[in-house]
This record gives structure tokens, C-alpha cells and sequence, in this order.
């Protein structure tokens, strides 16, 4: 199956970032439904603290070939940082949310500009939901590690 035909899971999100090597500066990609690529998570949504841990997760890095395809990027320009893997509960069931970083110098501008997003940062997060202020504070906290 291409990157293309890959469907996301319907309980997979992921939360997008560029990290300037030089500087250091974080920025995440927001769409115009919010801060989880390629879904808004449900209205309700509330991050687990305590969450279990997942025992069958499926396996990324199809679903970052995907979102790489759906960007119009070259693959290998996402990666998955895998210290960052929260879960949220929604009224329709536990969504698992992962961190993926843009891998280029820049962020591509373009590429979220043809999709409606922007890059962000995460003083601009004001009016996001609750749960994504949530995950996007683990996120940044994972990233400036």
C-alpha cells in the first residue's frame, strides 16, 4: 500500500513541530481544525494523565510516510520523537496522540499553506482547546528536554 492510500487510524493523531537546530526556536504546525494532523480531536477531549500503557499500537512511521504524502513533502522530511506519546479520552474512545518533527533547516511554510495551516507558536496557542494547550505543553516540554 503507497503512503498515499494509507488511511490514518481512526484512534492515531499526531501533533507536528519544527525545532530550529540553530536557535532552537519551536514552532508548531496549527490547521484551520486545530493543532492534530489530520483531524480535530472531538469536542469533550480531555488528556489522560495516568494513562495506561498501550499493549497494541500501531506502528507510525506508515502513518508519517502518510502525513509526509499528504504535506506533498519528500520522505523522510518527518520523524517521530519517540519520548513524546500521550493519550486522550474522548466520548467515542481513547485517542493515542504522537509527536512527529519536520527534519529540513525551515519548517515548509508552503506546505502548511496549501493545507490552510500555519506555524505557530506556542504563545500563539490561545484559543486552541484545553486538550490541545495540554499536549501541546507535553510536547514542548519533550522537545527543550
Amino acid at each position: 500500500m503507497s503512503p498515499e492510500a494509507a488511511p490514518f487510524p481512526v484512534r492515531l493523531r499526531l501533533l507536528l513541530a519544527h525545532k530550529q537546530k540553530t536557535s532552537a526556536r519551536v514552532r508548531f504546525l496549527r490547521f484551520p481544525h486545530g493543532l492534530t494532523a489530520f483531524e480535530a480531536l472531538p469536542p469533550l477531549s480531555a488528556v489522560l494523565e495516568d494513562a495506561p500503557e498501550s499493549r497494541v499500537e500501531p506502528h507510525p512511521n506508515l502513518y508519517l510516510r502518510g502525513a509526509e504524502a499528504r504535506l506533498g513533502l519528500a520522505t523522510g522530511s518527518l520523524a517521530l520523537e519517540a519520548e513524546f506519546s500521550a493519550q486522550v479520552d474522548t466520548p467515542d474512545g481513547p485517542i493515542q496522540v504522537r509527536l512527529a518533527t519536520f527534519t529540513d533547516i525551515d519548517p515548509p511554510f508552503e506546505a502548511a499553506a496549501s493545507l490552510g495551516g500555519r506555524f505557530i507558536a506556542i504563545t500563539e496557542a490561545r484559543g486552541c482547546a484545553p486538550a490541545e494547550l495540554d499536549l501541546l505543553r507535553q510536547a514542548y516540554t519533550v522537545l527543550m528536554g
